[in-house]
């Protein structure tokens, strides 16, 4: 059987980047995915805010043009509030370009990467493997999603509170629109959530989510019945792919790390409570993540890992976990009419503003663990 240091069980955007720092440590480090394609079963709309274009190097080519204008909607759609910001504040990327650059980045640091593997379990530090043979890993990964079975092995918290989010993209002709994000408040359609149309120069995204148990015609009713005459919508121009699947939004989670393993991306709930944005904070958390198990596996002191502390991170977004609750809170389209009228208000723009163009994004790696954390690109 034979043994690695660490193994990554995802291969999504948190993984492989927790894979390739953890390699250029000079770790045995081996990932593993389900999927026979990174291009497949993609989850994700893309978009990247900008503070993590600043902070981290995603490939050029690989983003759409920059958007500054958003426009929110009420749920009749009329007269929306146009938010206009002096930068590129969203770029939308080709997330099966991205995967596949960090795919290679994280093979080219000396991670494997296997594909078309699916991780069975684990016990005792043996991890055993459909497609490939058992391993045994002094370290576990889990960056298998929101609905993580690393997590409930290691014993680690686990996401109970969930929206649910389904996405048509289909590309259209250059030079149609004007990039911009619209997004709609309507509870009808995306209950505790937005419907949202942004496009990314070359593919229209429009999409709706919200809380399941408040769907009851289903999310892909309500995605195909808002797309049909979506604010800001693009005709297609060739075929239509549908993606969707399960975002957490109960906050990072509180105990993310055991001596047998830790959590990274959505397992970890390391998405924005209010937003729902994952992309930021995967990145982010990877970083912090690599730190904490290098230092745990070059010293065996277990006191490493109470640095990786969902407590901690949970504290920088209490006013977001506060927001998502009133947002929750907006069940007819009544209350989704009076709630955008508030944000036509000074204060209120103010607000919107800061939470769409502000800089407060997830924390920054710990200033302990600076010397740890040495790599802060993305190349």
């Amino acid at each position: 059987m034979q043994t690695v240091d660490v193994l990554v069980v995802g291969a999504g955007l948190a993984g492989l980047r927790t894979a390739r720092l953890l390699a250029r440590r000079e770790l045995n480090v081996m990932v593993v995915d389900r999927r026979r394609s990174l291009s497949t079963g993609i989850r994700t709309t893309g978009i990247f805010v900008r503070r993590t274009l600043d902070d981290f190097d995603v490939p050029d080519h690989l983003l759409g043009p920059g958007v500054r204008d958003v426009l929110l909607y009420p749920p009749s759609r009329r007269a929306p509030i146009r938010l206009t910001s002096d930068r590129d504040e969203f770029r939308v990327a080709d997330m099966a370009g991205v995967y596949e650059h960090a795919h290679r980045a994280a093979e080219s640091a000396g991670a494997r990467v296997l594909l078309g593997v699916r991780y069975v379990g684990a016990s005792m530090g043996v991890v055993q493997l459909a497609g490939a043979e058992p391993v045994r890993a002094r370290f576990i990964v889990g960056a298998d999603g929101a609905r993580s079975r690393v997590a409930r092995d290691l014993g680690l918290d686990v996401n109970r509170r969930f929206l649910v989010g389904a996405e048509i993209v289909h590309p259209i002709a250059p030079g149609t629109s004007r990039p911009a994000f619209h997004c709609v408040l309507d509870p009808r359609i995306a209950p505790g959530y937005l419907g949202w149309v942004i496009d990314d120069g070359r593919h229209a995204h429009v999409g709706v989510a919200g809380y399941p148990n408040a769907m009851r015609t289903g999310v892909r009713h309500l995605l195909d019945a808002f797309a049909a005459d979506a604010p800001g919508s693009t005709p297609s121009a060739g075929p239509v792919e549908r993606r969707g699947g399960p975002i957490p939004v109960g906050g990072v989670l509180r105990r993310l790390a055991c001596p047998a393993g830790l959590l990274v991306g959505d397992a970890a709930g390391a998405v924005s409570p209010l937003t729902a944005g994952g992309l930021d904070p995967c990145l982010r958390m990877s970083e912090l993540a690599a730190a904490v198990i290098a230092g745990y596996l070059r010293t065996g002191d277990q006191r490493m890992l109470s640095r990786y502390d969902g407590d901690a991170l949970r504290s920088r977004f209490r006013g977001r976990l506060l927001l998502r609750r009133v947002f929750a809170g907006i069940r007819s389209p009544a209350a989704a009419e009076a709630a955008v009228a508030v944000l036509r208000g000074r204060a209120g723009r103010a607000l919107a503003a800061r939470i769409l163009f502000g800089d407060g994004s997830f924390p920054e790696v710990d200033p302990r663990l600076a010397d740890l954390a040495i790599d802060h690109s993305y190349r």
